[in-house]
């Protein structure tokens, strides 16, 4: 069942189609608007993070590894101080944590002072590309990973960290990440339920817009899809290589072939990564953890497929206007029985067009 909220924007109202269940209760996909990359965490979000054991896992078994004994930078270290706490009680020389937002700076300062850290770890408040922080750190943590990789500022905030804030030869946590991208039917991913946001979402959806000034197109996240629903196979459209050729931007051109007859109305990606180098990375698809995974429409409508055809994509990221955050970019040619079919679509870090898109206007009704 679904029904339009109203909120307030500016003064104006905006429509936001709600579903109790959007995902329905065999899929368990659930519709999100992405958060990771705007400033709108709160404990609720924290929470969440701090309570993925597979991505907590994989980052405190390479600061373990890699920490003792060394100085250690925690880039967006959260209320909790995750990285630059577990830093100093496995024997990090001392620790540096910086926090952007306000509020989670003034929870984190609190927390420092009642667990005893004041004289191991220093905070920072701020954007850690504008900041100094003394002398180089030899690793650096930031969990900045996006659910799609590099939405949340990562290559632009750690090739910086690489270059001022890192001794030469110091190591980033994670190692790799790369976003991965297949053809889908949105109505699949969802397991047939309206398209139609989680009632949580919605207070989400308003900081965004509230931070905006504006309300825009937000890139889709949708948590627990169903593998199955993938329809072609896939590939590697973005690529982050932490210690290695890091680019903030970046161009990759992937063929997706369909696997088995349906119908194609645009991509999944999702995430990989890896905080170690002989690790296993961790898929967000196929493994449980907070990341989710991110539909990016392409065709107006539905665009029946057979095994075979196939899906030449074009996936770009382009460093967006505050320098920091990516713009997505997507182009994609259909190869059907039936002819060619081309389609674009552009998903701006800070959003400029809204309802651009027919899933757009179906969410947002006017």
């Amino acid at each position: 069942m679904t029904e339009r909220l109203d909120i307030l924007v500016g003064g104006k109202k905006v429509g936001v189609r709600v579903a109790d269940r959007p995902g329905g209760a065999a899929a368990g996909a659930v519709l999100w608007p992405s958060i990771g990359e705007y400033p709108v965490y709160d404990s609720a979000l924290y929470g969440a993070l701090t309570s993925d054991e597979s991505r907590v896992d994989r980052f405190r078994a390479a600061v373990r590894a890699l920490a003792p004994g060394r100085r250690v930078l925690d880039i967006g270290t959260g209320e909790h101080l995750n990285w630059a706490r577990e830093s100093v009680s496995c024997g990090a020389s001392g620790a540096v944590a910086i926090e952007a937002m306000a509020e989670t700076f003034r929870n984190a300062s609190a927390n420092r002072l009642a667990w005893g850290l004041a004289d191991r770890v220093t905070l920072l408040h701020g954007v850690s590309t504008e900041l100094e922080i003394g002398p180089r750190a030899e690793v650096c943590v930031a969990e900045v990973i996006g659910s799609v990789a590099g939405a949340e500022g990562a290559a632009v905030v750690l090739a910086d960290a690489r270059r001022r804030h890192l001794v030469p030869g110091g190591v980033v946590v994670p190692h790799r990440c790369v976003t991965r991208a297949a053809a889908v039917n949105l109505r699949e991913v969802l397991g047939g339920a309206p398209v139609a946001f989680a009632p949580e979402a919605v207070p989400y959806l308003e900081r965004i817009f509230d931070w905006s000034g504006a309300p825009f197109d937000v890139r889709l996240r949708i948590a627990d899809p169903a593998p199955e629903a993938l329809l072609s196979t896939e590939e590697e459209v973005e690529v982050l290589e932490f210690n290695g050729d890091l680019r903030a931007e970046q161009e990759r051109r992937v063929r997706l072939t369909v696997r088995r007859p349906g119908s194609v109305d645009g991509v999944l990606t999702w995430l990989r990564i890896a905080c170690l180098p002989d690790e296993e990375p961790l898929d967000a698809l196929r493994d449980p953890t907070s990341w989710a995974s991110v539909y990016f429409p392409l065709f107006d409508a539905e665009v029946p497929v057979e095994r075979g055809d196939t899906l030449d994509l074009t996936f770009r990221v382009r460093t967006g206007t505050d320098g920091v955050h990516p713009d997505y970019h997507l182009a994609a040619t259909l190869r059907t029985a039936a002819g060619e079919l081309s389609a674009t679509h552009s998903s701006p870090h800070r959003g400029l067009g809204f309802r651009e898109h027919p899933v757009h206007r179906t969410l947002f009704p006017a």
